[in-house]
């Protein structure tokens, strides 16, 4: 139910806070809430080396439906936080990145704003596209991985015609013939979707078809083109004005790799100290007890220096001309350093840091975490993760899942999640980190780890446009799986990494215009890149909220089934009354009326992308 305290709203963008990012500059904070909101005070804390101060907030004016308060607190820190403390007539309320409450909260939720941060400035504008190399597209024949050209794990290397389907016997030993000219000879197609950036899976030396178990971090997988592969992938992608991130595998490497052979086969070779053997040679760390992917140990300095912190270490050699590559995605970033009692995670995650925005300021930092990576993500770490549980997951739960359930973990719930919490986790995981970082999450409906997002939807293509409407309109960087653009299906791993099909008679046409027609309407919306957020609804089957950037206001509702709500309330928004919006994908334009707005053209399950004509008043 909707109180005067619905109206109260912050968030760390442009309409709400105009800084520098200077240490030692201020920072003015503003505050909304509605007109007739019983507010008699309003005051902003904050906690200056660790001190409290509580500072009162001016009144900034009214405007139609909104009323405004405003102050300036000094950078006078790396991370500042605050958060508000509203006098009303029945008492005091705080309020902060979580929603008002009526006790004194920790500081965890506080709103934070990051001074001497510098943002990927390219990543806020980018549509992402993920590619499993060897699935993609096969643009030079001759380089092809032969029928038992060679054995792995303990049995001949297959050559599987392109459209079959992979087998989960042989999934890391069959190869389909994809390269990184295949990804070339298709740059077309991607800039014609919207996409302005991949990611390519590994593509270093390594015996298997999905490469992290790495042989080589400093050559190309000849099978996929070698560094002149890549190098020339990297001019074709400057020609369109793409960018490319690349996957890393620092936290462990392959059996095959020099440094493991070495240390297996001399307890005192140098690298023996990359890695923990139990009992020399066989009984070693290795991720999740693989044998196959051997653990690097980082207190090793050595290790650390041929990794990522000396000067041509290898995070920072492939940032380099000619391959210039714009970032990377680190694998099990979570797990990265960590070993028992040895933790060593957020001191290699700075570390990282340094070296990488020493070689390049404008490399994005992104980190593998299906749990939560909010504590690397305070500013002196990563720039985003692969949002799963912020973003992916209580969208999946709240659309299909019963699909999920089936045959899954005994803690899995196979009834629908309910929409107030797909909100408070949508809400939870970014109240943890600062706004600036949440306008660059790493935000995805799939990926070569998961099963494909038809799948999970039961093949209900409504459904699966919903989803892509939260995609492309939720903060943070969308990122499309090659093929779901297509409606390729595929339940988990291997089938999820099925071969691009390149016959347009069996794509979804409609599917892909759909993808298409959001990614631009994502670049050419202010509000969907930079603006913030604020949930409207949250009940029932039907979910809203408000963009909102100092060029355009955004509204979405998304729907995923049929809904008693006929019209929604929005003058806590900010509307006013006689406020006309457009919807984006269909053009009807509706009108606000006593606080509501009509929902006639919202379909059972669907979205409405709509945005305030310009010449409405500004709530």
């Amino acid at each position: 139910m909707l109180t005067w305290t619905s109206s109260i709203h912050h968030d760390g963008s442009p309409v709400y806070v105009r800084a520098t990012g200077v240490v030692g500059e201020r920072a003015s904070i503003r505050l909304r809430t509605a007109t007739d909101a019983p507010v008699e005070a309003v005051y902003l804390r904050s906690c200056p080396d660790g001190e409290q101060s509580i500072i009162p907030m001016a009144p900034a004016g009214a405007d139609g439906v909104c009323r405004w308060w405003e102050a300036a607190i000094p950078l006078a820190m790396l991370r500042t936080g605050y958060r508000f403390l509203l006098r009303t007539q029945d008492g005091t309320l705080w309020y902060n990145a979580a929603g008002p409450v009526a006790h004194y909260p920790t500081d965890a939720n506080d709103f934070k704003l990051l001074a001497a941060y510098h943002a990927p400035a390219w990543v806020r504008d980018a549509v992402f596209y993920q590619i499993f190399p060897d699935r993609f597209a096969d643009g030079d024949p001759a380089n092809n991985v032969r029928d038992g050209q060679y054995r792995y794990g303990g049995r001949p290397v297959r050559a599987r015609p392109w459209g079959a389907l992979p087998t989960k016997q042989d999934g890391t030993r069959e190869f389909f013939g994809g390269d990184l000219q295949g990804i070339a000879d298709r740059l077309d197609y991607l800039a014609d979707l919207g996409v302005s950036a991949l990611y390519l899976n590994p593509i270093f030396l390594a015996p298997s078809s999905h490469k992290y178990d790495v042989a080589d971090y400093e050559r190309i997988d000849p099978h996929l083109g070698g560094e002149a592969g890549l190098a020339a992938l990297r001019a074709a992608l400057d020609e369109r004005g793409m960018r490319l991130i690349l996957d890393i595998v620092p936290n462990h490497c392959g059996a095959t790799h020099p440094w493991f052979v070495a240390a297996q086969a001399d307890p005192q070779a140098p690298s023996a100290e990359f890695f923990t053997f139990r009992q020399h040679p066989h009984d070693y760390e290795s991720w999740l007890g693989v044998r196959s992917l051997p653990k690097l140990d980082y207190r090793s300095e050595r290790l650390r220096e041929l990794m990522y912190a000396g000067e041509d270490a290898i995070m920072r050699r492939w940032l380099r001309p000619p391959y210039r590559i714009d970032g990377w995605r680190i694998d099990v970033a979570n797990m990265l350093g960590r070993q028992g009692p040895l933790d060593l995670g957020h001191k290699l995650g700075r570390g990282i840091r340094r070296a990488v925005k020493a070689e390049n300021p404008e490399a994005y930092l992104l980190g593998e975490h299906f749990f939560d990576g909010t504590p690397h993500l305070q500013g002196g770490e990563l720039d985003a993760t692969m949002n799963y549980q912020g973003f992916t997951f209580p969208v999946w739960q709240w659309l299909g899942s019963h699909t999920i359930a089936a045959g899954g973990p005994p803690w899995a719930d196979p009834r629908p999640m309910p929409t107030a919490a797909m909100a408070a986790q949508w809400a939870a995981f970014r109240a943890a980190i600062p706004w600036q970082i949440a306008t660059q999450q790493f935000n995805l409906l799939g990926s070569h780890d998961t099963p494909r997002l038809r799948h999970i939807l039961g093949g209900d293509v409504a459904l699966v446009r919903v989803a892509i409407a939260l995609l492309f309109t939720y903060p943070g960087v969308p990122c499309v799986y090659y093929g779901d653009e297509i409606g390729l299906d595929g339940a988990g791993d291997p089938d999820c990494r099925r071969t691009m099909p390149w016959d347009p008679v069996v794509w979804d046409q409609a599917l892909r215009s759909y993808v298409q027609r959001l990614a631009r309407l994502r670049r050419e919306a202010p509000a969907l890149r930079w603006g913030g957020f604020q949930l409207l609804y949250a009940a029932g089957n039907t979910v809203a909220f408000q963009r909102e950037a100092p060029e355009e206001r955004v509204l979405v509702v998304a729907r995923r089934a049929a809904d008693e709500l006929a019209t929604l309330p929005v003058r806590h928004a900010g509307l006013p009354d006689g406020a006309r919006l457009r919807d984006l994908l269909s053009g009807a334009e509706v009108v606000v009326v006593d606080g509501q707005l009509p929902l006639s053209a919202l379909p059972g399950a669907g979205a409405l992308i709509l945005r305030m004509a310009t010449d409405t008043p500004r709530g």
